[in-house]
């Protein structure tokens, strides 16, 4: 919606000047003399460099939206009116492109529309499930109440979000510094030796000649290699986001992986039960929370295993059987899933597996971290350390000759 710069005088004769939105200048003129304000300047305000580049623009992050779901929960439980509420939150949003949000939702609701349908226009800020929580908080009357669920369960999963984070980032530091350091002795040191043992003449150890011909083709091919890498891995993400089907077989190999799979299964479980659990006791009907669950599981195949288990349930069978014959949820899971649907107790039965779950990916983290640590500095030494031994081989049998 335009925004507008404005200037007039009140019925008093004071002078005020501000910002307001509206469809139109005239819609602006009318909200301004519906206010008891004369303007005698209004004009559309000009767009910051933000709005031209929109990649300038500050990305919203997950605990921006666990903070306005704590406040908005705290106000409407105050009894505050959603358009007052979206109105504060608003004005003292520090994030500008969330601030934006707030106010096309607030323009949406005043239009008329439900809060959740306002929500919907930004799917990339309030996800699916945060849109048909708040719609079935709407219904219920229990908005404050889904609004505190939400903010706990976002919580949760950017923790469990930052451990898988935080499990990639280690190996992937540790190899980039390690290609920075081998690059750099391959481009600046050895072209030292290189010229040392020329002036020296003799045939050189065959360890050194294979690191000087290797530096040698680095230092014509470093950059070509460089760009290749970038695009391959640009290719690779790319395919990711346009080919389901290139996605469906990168999901399936990263499951199946030793290294990382079992990390990547214990993190989807958790992520299964915490939302499942959520919606259900949210009033959600379990079809319509297991379509849900599965379009936000960040796995086709796991996905694709909700959906079928979805489906075996609308034909009238129970939750933990289509879960049973998947690969992968884990036995217990799914024995503590029927436990809770014969006691009716399912969303206490999904938070206690999610509990568990958590702390299973913090201790697989761990263990994960402590197995890459060693093998990773080994890599770094060995490679480094061949290098070195390599290009002291030629000084070494020199001192033999002398002596």
């Amino acid at each position: 919606m335009p925004v507008y710069v404005w200037a007039g005088r009140t019925r008093q004769g004071n002078t005020k000047k501000g910002v307001l939105e509206a469809v139109s200048e005239a819609a602006a003129t009318a909200q301004l003399r519906a206010q008891g304000i004369l303007p005698n300047k209004l004009k559309p305000k000009a767009r910051d460099v933000e709005d031209l580049l929109p990649f300038l623009q500050p990305r919203i992050k997950t605990q921006d939206l666990v903070v306005f779901t704590r406040q908005f929960a705290v106000m409407i439980d105050a009894g505050l009116p959603l358009v007052q509420c979206l109105q504060l939150l608003g004005d003292q949003m520090e994030n500008k492109t969330f601030k934006n949000v707030c106010r096309d939702i607030r323009t949406q609701v005043e239009q008329g529309s439900t809060f959740a349908e306002s929500l919907a226009r930004h799917p990339k800020v309030f996800s699916a499930l945060f849109v048909n929580l708040v719609a079935a908080g709407e219904v219920g009357g229990i908005l404050d109440t889904i609004l505190n669920r939400l903010a706990a369960y976002l919580e949760k999963a950017e923790k469990l979000a930052r451990q898988v984070r935080g499990a990639m980032t280690y190996p992937v530091t540790v190899l980039l510094i390690a290609v920075g350091v081998i690059s750099v002795l391959m481009v600046k040191v050895i072209p030292v030796f290189e010229k040392m043992f020329a002036d020296f003449g003799g045939a050189l150890p065959g360890p050194t000649q294979a690191v000087v011909d290797l530096s040698a083709w680095m230092q014509s091919y470093l950059v070509y290699c460089l760009v290749a890498a970038g695009l391959c891995v640009f290719g690779f993400f790319q395919a990711r986001e346009r080919s389901e089907g290139f996605r469906f077989q990168t999901d399936r190999v990263l499951l199946a992986s030793p290294i990382f799979g079992p990390l990547l299964k214990k993190v989807a479980v958790a992520r299964f039960t915490r939302t499942l659990g959520t919606m259900i006791a949210s009033g959600v009907p379990i079809l319509e929370a297991l379509d849900i669950v599965g379009r936000s599981a960040g796995n086709l195949v796991i996905e694709e295993e909700i959906q079928t288990a979805r489906s075996a349930i609308a034909e009238g069978r129970t939750i933990a059987e289509p879960l049973q014959e998947s690969k992968v949820f884990p036995g217990m899971v799914v024995q503590m899933i029927a436990v809770g649907e014969e006691t009716g107790s399912m969303e206490t039965m999904l938070s206690k597996i999610a509990d568990f779950y958590d702390d299973e990916v913090d201790t697989a983290v761990a263990s994960l971290t402590a197995m890459l640590e060693p093998l990773m500095i080994l890599f770094l030494g060995g490679a480094v350390g061949g290098i070195l031994i390599a290009m002291y081989m030629p000084i070494f049998k020199i001192a033999e000759n002398i002596m």
